[in-house]
This record gives structure tokens, sequence and C-alpha cells, in this order.
């Protein structure tokens, strides 16, 4: 895209950033003292349209949105396959179960991908990896053979999320936008802390620690596997001595703890692109802050539902973009 186009989509973006929802809004939802007084304050947000979806229906809408916005602005929307990646991937884990276990389930494909759901779920039937995406084609195989024959939905797993991250990463790597990059870098280096404290907890050998973590540069992955096997604290120590040291606080904390950490901490390196106007980066920050957006209202429809309380619910909500 000219400079010309990125100032129009940008100045588009502008304007839908005023709709975006604020810290204040959030402690207004998080004020509310229903599930439905929340849905009712969404509405008059302009979520939703005649107040009749329910809150994954409201959530995928707005999320749909999103999509179709970015849409019209963007001539190539392959610039912004790492953010989708995962779709994908999480489509290809869902297409092998259903296979393997001949068993059909309805609303288990995620829209929004690369690679067309169906010609995944297809692919996985005909056991024709040709028709996938070439970097999709070895793990698909492997994923499909492992769970096939030993019935290991956990290593199923491992092989397709790894693969995922792998697809994000290198997608990071040959972008030109710093932002994507770095997008890239973090969500590969939580992914990988957040699988070694798992594997820890339950006692992985090394083996598999070394399978399932991937390659990133903020992160040596070899050591934070050997401290993984050797406890907690080895993980705390060893990511004391990176770039994610502030991390370790709140990994101690709990699991929620540092997801939030890591999803605070991707909203204000992207907040900068607020005073951005020429490249793509601001409607990449946009598509961040929408998703993130939509977990924070996620968690407080969840918990509102649950019966949860206003401190618990607030204590998982993340830093709103504007």
């Amino acid at each position: 895209m000219s400079e010309k186009q990125y100032t129009y989509a940008v100045a588009r973006i502008r304007a839908k950033e005023l709709s975006l929802l604020s810290s204040a809004a959030v402690e207004q939802l998080l004020a509310g003292k229903s599930y439905d007084e929340c849905l009712h304050t969404l509405a008059e947000k302009g979520w939703g349209d005649d107040g009749t979806l329910t809150a994954e229906q409201l959530l995928e809408n707005e999320r749909e949105q999103t999509w179709a916005l970015i849409a019209e602005l963007v001539d190539d929307m392959s610039v912004f396959d790492v953010f989708l990646y995962a779709n994908d991937y999480h489509n290809l884990k869902a297409a092998i179960k259903q296979v393997c276990t001949e068993t059909e389930h309805k609303n288990i494909f995620i829209s929004n991908g690369t690679v067309d759901s169906e010609l995944i779920l297809t692919a996985i039937k005909e056991h024709n990896y040709s028709m996938l995406p070439a970097d999709m084609r070895e793990p698909a195989q492997e994923a499909f053979e492992a769970l096939l024959h030993t019935r290991d939905g956990q290593l199923c797993d491992m092989i397709v999320d790894k693969a995922a991250l792998n697809a994000i990463y290198k997608a990071g790597l040959s972008a030109e936008n710093e932002l994507l990059k770095l997008y890239a870098e973090l969500t590969v280096a939580a992914a990988n802390i957040k699988t070694a404290v798992r594997c820890q907890k339950t006692g992985k050998s090394l083996d598999i620690l070394q399978r399932a973590l991937a390659q990133c540069s903020t992160l040596d992955v070899d050591r934070l596997a050997h401290a993984a096997v050797i406890g907690f604290d080895a993980i705390c120590e060893y990511l004391e001595s990176t770039t994610y040291t502030d991390a370790v606080a709140e990994l101690r904390t709990s699991p929620s703890a540092f997801e939030r950490w890591c999803d605070n901490l991707i909203i204000r390196k992207i907040r900068p692109q607020l005073y951005n106007p020429f490249t793509i980066g601001p409607l990449a920050a946009y598509i961040l802050a929408r998703e993130n957006e939509i977990k924070t209202v996620r968690i407080i429809l969840s918990g509102k539902l649950n019966g949860l309380s206003e401190e618990s619910i607030r204590e998982r909500c993340r830093e709103m973009y504007v």
C-alpha cells in the first residue's frame, strides 16, 4: 500500500478507536450488578444489535466486524497472517480429533483463518496433506498418526501447538513492520514459558520439553527446558536473567496473573501506534486492541454469570489500549 492509502486507512482506524472500550468503560462493566446489566451496558456502547445474541455470539460478532473493517482497508490481508495462524492450527487440531474419533461436533472450527476449515478437514479425512500449506503438512500428518496410534491427545496438541508457534514466529521474522515482529516474539516466548511451567508441574521429561518448546530470540529454550526439569524455582531463576524478569512475580502468583501480564505487555508495546499516521502499525494495533477488549469483556461476562466478586473479576481484566 502507498503512504496515501495508509493515511486513509489510519484515518478510518482513528475514528474507530473512539469507540474502543476505555478503562472507565471497563469499570462501568465491573460495577454492573448482573450479567444482564453488563449486556445492556455493552449494547449502549454499540455491541450487538437487537439484544438477542448470547455472550459468545456477541463476542464473535465483534471479532467478525473487526476483520471485515480491516478487509475494507487493506488490499493484501496476508500481512496480518501472523494473527491468524493460531486459528488455522486450532482448526487442524479440531479436524484431526474429529476424524480420529469418528465423531462430528458442531461449532468446533474458528473463522478468520488463512486456510478454509473445510479444506483442512477434507485433507485430514483423505490423508491428502498436500492440500495443506507447506509448513502445515508434516505436523498435520505427525499429529494425526500420533493420535490415531497412541490415543494421546496431549501429544497431538503438543505437535500442533509447536507448529503453530513456528508459523507465527516465521511470519514475524519475515514481517516488515516492527510491531508484527514484536507480536510474534512475545507470543512465542509467552507460550514457551507457560508450556515450561505446565510441563514442570506435571513432571514431563526433558525430551518432551524439548519437543514442545519453540525457538525464539528472547529465550534460550534449551536452558528453559533444563530449568523446568529441575523445578519451578529454577524456571523463575532463569527468567530473572532474561527480558522477562518482571514477569516472575506474576508467574509466582498464578498462571492467570502471568497471562494477564503478557497481554498487558503487548498493549503497552503497541500504544505508541496511537500516534503513528503512515504505516500498517496502527491497523495491527487496532486488531490487537480489539482482541484485548473482547477477551476482557469475556472475562467480565463469565465472572458475572458465575457469581464471582467484582474484585476477583478485576484481577483478571486487561489494560485497555485507549
